[in-house]
């Protein structure tokens, strides 16, 4: 659908391309109809672990593969812990203990590593360490087992339990079974609660019963496309897909697709007012959205895929996962939406059926053109006001607390596992949950426990820095001498004997350092950059440390040098698609310049309820980059939107005449726009997770104050007061301000500055 007009073979070629564009739609409506069944089945191949997070490069994933060579079998340290206010009685314990022994059956639960129950100093409380099973060889367990196995271990521990006893799960192990548990069933509700928030706003918008299925079903057919690839290829291990990819997923092609439709539908409708014939009406229209959805489609493509230069395997996954998204929903919205809307009768924007006996100039009336009017009365007065207040908003990102998140703060609601650790925090050694591995070579063994232990922040219990444990070998000897291993019992207990410890491999071993702080403090953060360069200055050692707290530091490293990297890189892609798209460089300057005053705006603003009014803890070093790529790459969508038509109208009207026509043509649609994206990433919320509930917040808020006030006052009223030098050095920042056409027709002829060029 190119095009309608010309010869003989003129319309022979439009013909094969409308035909092109109409088999294309009906080929996406049944790839996406048939591949929404692959949007409940994403959980399936989703990777909620570590190594759906950790960078390979990172000192902690080597210490993880090298551990493979002395375990076999890697657990997650995971704990029960037991609690009764008033003191734990005789029937209590004698239950723990009866537990300690039937928790070993459970598949899934690394029995051979049980430990034996260990009560509170107060007798108020006991925790009995229940590691779970996380990997056995090079293959790890799935996210959703592991919530299977430690649910199946909470029943069992709870069936037996004395009334009265309060029993929660805690540790790394419980902790990540929450993580992973936020996202169970999520995605159905997601999207469900999305696609009603889409519905109520598409009924206001369009106010239509009928024509609000239109671009709905588009985005459906996007989603399920785009479902269907990312779930093929996560499947054959060629993108890594966790469930916060998964949840921006469906919320971002509900958000961008919706956008899209409403650009088409809206020029579809205007050239309705021109042409009797349906097909020359979305015809036309086609060819002039077409090439600002292709752009903006591909700015935001772009820009997610700058998010593969990261570290992080979250980040790296983002990237693809949502740009398969966008491509998908893009693709379903130029050929299957044009598709549906041609081939229905006017009928479906009743009761506004536009007709084409009652053309009239777009922008003579309307509110947006009284706006556009206001706006260039008051273009500099506009502008300054704006950017003043929006600058007095950035300052507010100096209380923004992007520094980490210890993971059982990372939740909105109170899991199982935050209470639970709550109470092992309270009533038993911190660090006991998740010991610091070094691994080293063999001769360097006894330096590196000697340096380790001396180490401020290492635990000064006795024999808190040994060489690893060997649980087959002690299961085996368990077998064999029933009762005689409490020296073996990690709480205040003595280093195994050497023959009760791992073999050294490849010349190497592993020694467990237990902390006094909670593995996931700035205490132990701070800790183990202190062991590292301990252990790294030792000649010859050729130590690593890893283990979950260095996980964790990892993770916000690479996630700090994501943000560092990544940001730059797509400002300057954003900045040479829209030089190409206006032929232009001042006008993309700007409208960079914008976005990037609305994206810290956003931030300000977001600190001051992050802190004051949702009272966060803090926020995930990754949060500042995901909320930049969304509120950059899809606010760039709203600059295309506007910037194109106004060029369009500026090569006709004239450029202070046309910045106003565009903004009385593109206004409402782009206010629609944003107003469903906004609602679609508020959804997120509904995730109990707080870096989703932030990035959910921040993302809507941007948008909203990107459409209302940077799209609809800042943009305009600068490049009203600019003039055509917003063009430079294209050839119509050189022309006469009145390029020819109906001058007098046009309302806003001189508005704002009087009539000659501008």
């Amino acid at each position: 659908m190119l095009g309608t007009t010309g010869g003989r073979s003129g319309r022979r070629r439009i013909s094969s391309a409308g035909i092109a564009v109409g088999l294309a739609g009906l080929v996406f409506f049944l790839v996406g109809i048939s591949g929404g069944q692959y949007q409940g089945k994403l959980s399936k191949v989703e990777k909620n672990d570590n190594s759906a997070f950790l960078p390979s490069s990172a000192e902690s994933t080597k210490v993880s593969k090298e551990v493979q060579l002395f375990q076999k079998v890697q657990s997650i340290p995971s704990f029960i812990v037991y609690q009764r206010a008033g003191g734990l009685t005789q029937a209590d314990r004698a239950a723990v203990y009866v537990e300690a022994g039937e928790l070993a059956s459970i598949h899934g639960v690394a029995s051979d590593q049980l430990g034996a129950p260990v009560f509170s100093s107060d007798g108020t409380a006991a925790s009995l360490a229940v590691p779970l099973i996380g990997k056995v060889g090079n293959r790890g367990v799935q996210g959703t087992t592991l919530v299977q196995v430690e649910k199946s271990v909470l029943q069992a521990a709870r069936a037996v339990a004395p009334p009265g006893l309060t029993i929660h799960s805690a540790g790394p192990g419980g902790l990540l079974v929450a993580l992973v548990d936020s996202f169970s069933g999520i995605d159905n509700t997601l999207l469900l609660v999305a696609v009603l928030v889409v519905v109520l706003i598409l009924l206001v918008v369009y106010r239509s019963p009928v024509l609000w299925v239109f671009p709905l079903l588009g985005a459906v057919v996007g989603l399920g496309t785009a479902s269907l690839v990312v779930y093929l290829l996560a499947e054959h291990g060629m993108l890594t897909l966790n469930g916060q990819s998964a949840g921006i997923l469906s919320v971002l092609v509900l958000g961008a697709g919706t956008d899209y439709a409403l650009l088409l539908t809206s020029r579809y409708r205007e050239e309705l007012q021109h042409y009797e014939s349906r097909l020359e009406a979305m015809t036309k229209a086609w060819r002039r959205a077409s090439g600002a959805i292709a752009a903006s489609g591909a700015t935001v493509i772009l820009g997610l895929l700058t998010l593969t230069l990261g570290e992080l395997n979250s980040d790296r996954s983002l990237g693809p996962v949502c740009a398969i998204g966008i491509a998908s929903t893009m693709a379903s919205m130029l050929t299957f939406l044009p598709l549906a809307l041609t081939v229905m009768p006017r009928g479906i924007f009743w009761p506004r059926v536009p007709k084409a006996d009652q053309a009239t100039d777009p922008v003579a009336n309307g509110p947006w053109s009284k706006i556009a009017a206001m706006v260039g009365r008051n273009d500099r007065r506009a502008w300054i006001s704006v950017t003043v207040l929006l600058g007095i908003c950035v300052i507010g990102m100096a209380s923004l607390k992007a520094n980490g998140l210890p993971v059982s703060k990372g939740f909105t609601n109170a899991p199982d596992a935050v209470a639970g650790q709550a109470i092992y925090d309270a009533h038993f050694a911190k660090g006991n949950d998740a010991p610091v591995q070094v691994t080293a070579r063999v001769e360097a063994i006894p330096m590196i426990i000697s340096t380790i232990s001396h180490i401020p922040g290492v635990s000064g219990a006795p024999d808190s820095v040994c060489v690893q444990p060997d649980y087959m070998k002690i299961a085996a000897l368990a077998k064999r001498s029933v009762g005689k291993l409490t020296t073996l019992e990690r709480n205040g207990g003595s280093c195994p004997t050497p023959q009760l410890s791992v073999s050294p491999e490849r010349g190497r071993l592993i020694v467990d350092a237990v902390l006094s702080s909670s593995y996931d403090s700035p205490q132990a953060y701070g800790t183990l950059v202190r062991i590292r360069a301990a252990v790294h200055a030792i000649p010859g050692a050729d130590a690593l440390v890893g283990g979950q707290t260095a996980v964790d530091y990892d993770t916000n490293q690479a996630a700090r040098h994501d943000r560092n990297l990544v940001i730059p890189i797509v400002l300057a892609v954003i900045l040479v698609i829209l030089m190409a798209l206006l032929r232009a460089i001042v006008a993309p300057i700007l409208l960079i310049a914008s976005v990037v005053l609305s994206f810290t705006a956003s931030l300000g603003i977001s600190a001051f309820f992050f802190n004051h009014v949702f009272r966060y803890p803090g926020s995930d070093p990754a949060f500042p980059l995901f909320a930049f790529v969304f509120l950059v790459a899809l606010g760039v969508d709203y600059n295309i939107f506007l910037m194109t038509r106004v060029r369009e109208e500026s090569q006709t009207f004239g450029t202070r005449s046309g910045v106003l026509r565009g903004l009385s043509v593109t206004g409402g649609v782009i206010t629609s726009a944003g107003l469903v994206l906004a609602a679609t990433f508020a959804v997120l919320r509904i995730i109990p997770l707080v870096l989703l509930s932030e990035i959910g917040f921040t993302v809507a808020l941007g948008v909203l104050i990107d459409t209302l006030v940077v799209r609809s006052i800042l943009v305009p009223a600068l490049s009203h007061d600019i003039g055509k030098l917003i063009w430079w050095p294209s050839r119509l920042s050189r022309s006469g301000d009145w390029a020819g056409g109906p001058y007098e027709s046009d309302p806003f002829r001189g508005e704002g500055a009087g009539v000659g060029p501008q």
